[in-house]
């Protein structure tokens, strides 16, 4: 967060009983980024109560939105409603070079610690945008092909059959994790995608499902 984002960054907490080679770092580059360091062992005592393993830096940072890349793919979210999934799907999606995430409300919080501390510091690597409609996205987005992830899809994808865009200006679009996508999103596009699984399941997880979609894009339109 500090070296992607320094300007967000209000302070910084450390624990008392933090004494890794690390923290020499992290003093050095919150002095140099001009950012307050502090010790307070009760804020760590109320956040480690919550969870499931100890935490010893806190960051403490400002809310912010940045608009996604026109000229770069997206990955649209529409409702995503648990937070350990989007976080995971952030951390997916930077590592795939897809770096811009349009979320469609109502939706999981993207800076619950839950979100954060799945995406692994990619958060901070990614544009993200909230909008109240798949409509509002795509009036003001409306270069990118659009490809909606459905069950009910004609296209099987494999990396073979995967479309190569022009431009590499693709905006994938996946579902809600129990309801999926509405029918009137597949309507509007005529180009759903459908990732093939066995018999065995009826689908399969929404991160899962971004990464293999994503891998796939990025992979045939040379993001990789």
């Amino acid at each position: 967060m500090i070296s992607t984002k320094p300007e967000i960054v209000r302070e910084v907490y450390v624990h008392s009983s933090y004494n890794d080679k690390s923290r020499i770092e992290l003093e050095s580059i919150c002095m140099k980024n001009n950012i307050a360091l502090r010790h307070n062992d009760k804020i760590f005592a109320r956040i480690n109560h919550n969870q499931k393993e100890n935490c010893y830096v806190l960051g403490v940072f400002d809310k912010y939105s940045y608009p996604l890349d026109n000229t770069k793919p997206h990955v649209v979210l529409v409702n995503p409603g648990d937070m350990g999934n989007l976080g995971t799907i952030i951390r997916i999606i930077a590592g795939f070079n897809v770096c811009n995430l349009a979320v469609i409300t109502p939706c999981a919080d993207i800076f619950n610690p839950k979100t954060i501390r799945a995406s692994m510091g990619a958060l901070f690597h990614i544009n993200f945008q909230k909008f109240n409609s798949f409509k509002e996205y795509t009036d003001i987005y409306y270069k990118h092909e659009i490809f909606p992830f459905m069950l009910n899809a004609d296209i099987i994808l494999t990396p073979d059959n995967c479309p190569a865009v022009k431009d590499g200006l693709f905006a994938l679009i996946f579902g809600n994790e129990s309801t999926g996508l509405d029918e009137s999103i597949y309507s509007k596009t005529g180009a759903a995608v459908k990732i093939p699984q066995s018999t065995l399941i009826d689908s399969l997880n929404l991160s899962v499902a971004v990464g293999i979609g994503v891998y796939t894009f990025a992979l045939k339109n040379n993001l990789l």
